[in-house]
This record gives structure tokens, sequence and C-alpha cells, in this order.
């Protein structure tokens, strides 16, 4: 395999922002992607990261982090709301594949935070299940309100910490993984028009980190 566990978070972390970095500047590499990556992983999977994303269509997490196959384990929800399934699914990927990382990516111009927003606003709700999503989105929306933030990017910065924090308090397993040393967690805020990912949060990553 390309990457022998255990990474630090650290360096997950680096590994990560390295391949936007990439993106960001069209300079993509495509690792892992060729015929000899496919066959290395048939046998078993070591990804470096837990990605939890948006299901946005122009979020496709190995395109904008340039990796390849086995590389992230990419979990993703319409505006990033976590149920048990999305739980047990980051569960998996820190305690039974060892990720050192997992990543909250939200994005501008969310679908999910808009409708939410329109609902607290003009009372017009969505049908279907998607009343769920808007639901689960709007406690997000409600914070950002009375912490007086109202700009489109700090309501989703404000979403992506509440997150954040859903993961922290709901997944035991995740709490002391990251009291541990052995994981972080990080929030980051994607912008479609540039390609680049912004730190928002993180829980466990080292300063030095967080500033690079």
């Amino acid at each position: 395999m390309t990457y022998t566990p255990p990474l630090t978070p650290a360096e997950a972390f680096d590994l990560l922002l390295a391949g936007n970095e990439r993106f960001v500047a069209g300079a993509p590499q495509h690792p892992s992607q060729d015929a000899a990556r496919r066959a290395e992983t048939v046998s078993e999977q070591r990804p470096f990261a837990v990605l939890f994303g948006c299901s946005d269509s122009r979020l496709a997490a190995e395109i904008i982090f340039d990796r390849g196959l086995g590389d992230l384990f990419v979990v993703r929800t319409a505006g990033h709301v976590a149920g048990p399934e999305v739980l047990g699914s980051i569960e998996y990927g820190v305690s039974l594949l060892d990720c050192p990382l997992v990543v909250v990516l939200g994005h501008d111009s969310c679908g999910a935070v808009a409708a939410a927003r329109a609902a607290l606003a003009d009372g017009v709700g969505t049908t279907g299940y998607v009343r769920d999503v808007v639901e689960r989105v709007t406690p997000s929306v409600l914070a950002a309100r009375a912490a007086g933030l109202t700009g489109d990017d700090d309501i989703i910065d404000e979403h992506v910490r509440h997150t954040v924090d859903l993961l922290m308090d709901r997944s035991r397993i995740l709490a002391d993984n990251v009291a541990a040393g052995k994981t972080a967690v990080v929030g980051l805020s994607y912008q479609l028009a540039d390609g680049s990912a912004r730190m928002v949060t993180t829980r466990g990553l080292p300063a030095e980190a967080e500033a690079a």
C-alpha cells in the first residue's frame, strides 16, 4: 500500500491539504488511480481520512483533494446532516480502519442551508424526507442568527462547527480517540469558485498543523 498507518492526525491533514493545493493550482497528480493501485486495494483498504461531506455534486472528495482509490473513507449526506448511519460509518472508519483524521466538509451556496434559512424566514417548508434534512440544519441557522451572523459564509461555518460538535458529543468512540491523540476532527469549508478548502474548526489537531 502507498500509506502505512498509523499516520499522525497532523500528517494525515497535511496530506489532504497538499492534494487540495494541487487541485486549486490546476496541477493535480491523480495519485492512486491506476491499475496497479486497483490491484493493490483488492484485499484491504487503508484510508488515511474519513471525509464526511455534503452530497452536493460539486464536492467530489477524491477530485478536490487529488486522491485516489483507498485513500479516503467517504460519507456524504445532503447538508452533511448526521444520523445513526452516518455516526456508525464514521466510527467504522476510526475504530476498524484506524483513520487518524475525520473531516467535516461544508461548502458555500449549500442548498440545505438555504432551504433552512428560507423556511425560517417565510415559513415555507419542504415535503417528504427533505423536510428531515432541513430540520436537522435549522439549529445551525438559529445558532448563527442568535450570534448575529447573517452572511452566507458565516452561517455555513456555524453549520460546520455544529456538525463537528454533534459528532464529538454523540460518538464516544470518536471523542475517546481524539482525547487519546489518535484522531483529529477538522471542519472545512469548500469554496466552489476557486476550489479551496478553508479551515473552520478543529478538535485534536496540534496548533502548528492548524496554522499551516
